[in-house]
């Protein structure tokens, strides 16, 4: 398949993070074919959606999958078929993107906010339980960076409480967790599909995944307007559909995600080849998971003055994420003490991480962390 990039066929490394998709002849035949022979938008179910729907759920080794109009409605319509209302508290890391909480708030539920391990920067199942009480609904467990949380640990306080576990795949599409797939490891699991996610479409998109048909039925009715057939509505719902286009350029994406999450492994052994030698502190897999490597994320220390060295020497970096979300002026709360997620927040920086990042540009970018010394 000829691929090229979408941001115009320069070298890789000199563009700025998140990652950027690559268009190939498929994906370009495929929304061509689309718009020449089908609607742009499918109110219910059918054509392209019907088929993307299924070869999702197919993927997944699950019964259902919907498909919807972007990751953060997808938790929205989560936390919703999760039976959220208002007053419900819904435990989550703070070490991840707004979304989550945005959700929850939409949601009219209240966030409470957990600790992630320093480790692998994931929700630390122990400060999950320390957190839970009477009002406990939903946890909602971000797997940061591309490799699934310790769901064993997590899944066993949900099930000690009697509290459903929603999955934030977003970053770990592709990924497994002893043996199942990101996505799969809870009763409700939720994906985006945005451009710089393992696997991201060209404008925005998500899908949830469960294997409980009832909830399914839930599902499907609150992303569709709350209808259960036709002009009629048993619910209040949202309207979160996925476009045509967006499903025509997924389906032939998804047939060489796995290759691309391969590409990605020998990516990231590259680097811990590299980077280990030199002292970094390099990501680890937990043993029995695998990583979908969303970003490549190293720790250092005076960060700002590690990027600038870098930024001179031609390799973009980004910070996932800057400031815990219990200390965003929108929703702050710094009665909550999380001393994992603000160390976290002050020390990691990610690399240059796509599936078809050259030989000669994983030498610059070491070299230039070898130059830069450890900060």
């Amino acid at each position: 398949m000829s691929r090229i990039a979408l941001h115009g066929g320069e070298p890789a490394v000199t563009h700025s993070l998140p990652t950027y998709p690559d268009i190939g002849d498929e994906e370009i035949n495929a929304v061509v074919h689309q718009m020449r022979t089908g609607p742009l938008s499918i109110a219910g179910t059918g054509g392209i959606i019907t088929e993307f729907e299924e070869n999702f759920a197919k993927y997944h080794d699950v019964p259902f999958a919907l498909s919807t109009n972007s990751g953060t409605s997808t938790l929205h319509v989560a936390l919703w078929g999760a039976g959220v209302v208002a007053g419900s508290e819904v435990i989550t890391p703070a070490n991840t993107w707004i979304s989550a909480i945005c959700a929850i708030l939409h949601a009219n539920g209240v966030p409470v906010w957990c600790d992630i391990k320093p480790g692998t920067c994931a929700a630390d199942a122990a400060d999950i339980e320390r957190k839970i009480t009477t009002r406990t609904h939903a946890i909602m467990v971000c797997h940061l960076f591309g490799m699934p949380a310790d769901m064993d640990k997590i899944l066993a306080v949900g099930r000690k409480h009697g509290i459903p576990v929603i999955e934030d795949g977003a970053q770990s599409f592709g990924a497994t967790y002893k043996g199942s797939k990101s996505g799969n490891l809870t009763t409700i699991g939720c994906t985006s599909f945005f451009p710089s996610k393992p696997l991201g479409c060209y404008g925005d998109g998500g899908a949830i995944f469960t294997s409980d048909p009832e909830l399914g039925r839930v599902i499907r009715q609150i992303a569709r307007h709350g209808q259960d057939k036709r002009y009629h509505h048993a619910r209040v719902g949202l309207n979160s559909r996925l476009d045509t286009l967006q499903a025509a350029i997924l389906l032939p994406k998804l047939g060489i995600l796995d290759d691309e999450i391969a590409a990605r492994q020998r990516v990231a052994e590259a680097y811990n080849a590299g980077l280990a030698p030199l002292g970094y502190d390099t990501p680890v897999v937990a043993e029995g998971r695998t990583s979908a490597w969303a970003q490549y994320t190293v720790r250092v220390k005076n960060r700002a003055a590690m990027q600038e060295m870098l930024r001179d020497a031609g390799v973009p970096t980004a910070v996932h994420y800057p400031l815990p979300l219990n200390r965003q002026p929108a929703v702050a709360d710094l009665s909550v003490s999380l001393p994992h997620s603000d160390r976290a927040a002050q020390e990691v920086m990610s690399l240059p991480m796509h599936p078809y990042l050259s030989q000669s540009d994983l030498a610059k970018i070491i070299g230039a962390l070898a130059g830069a010394g450890l900060g």
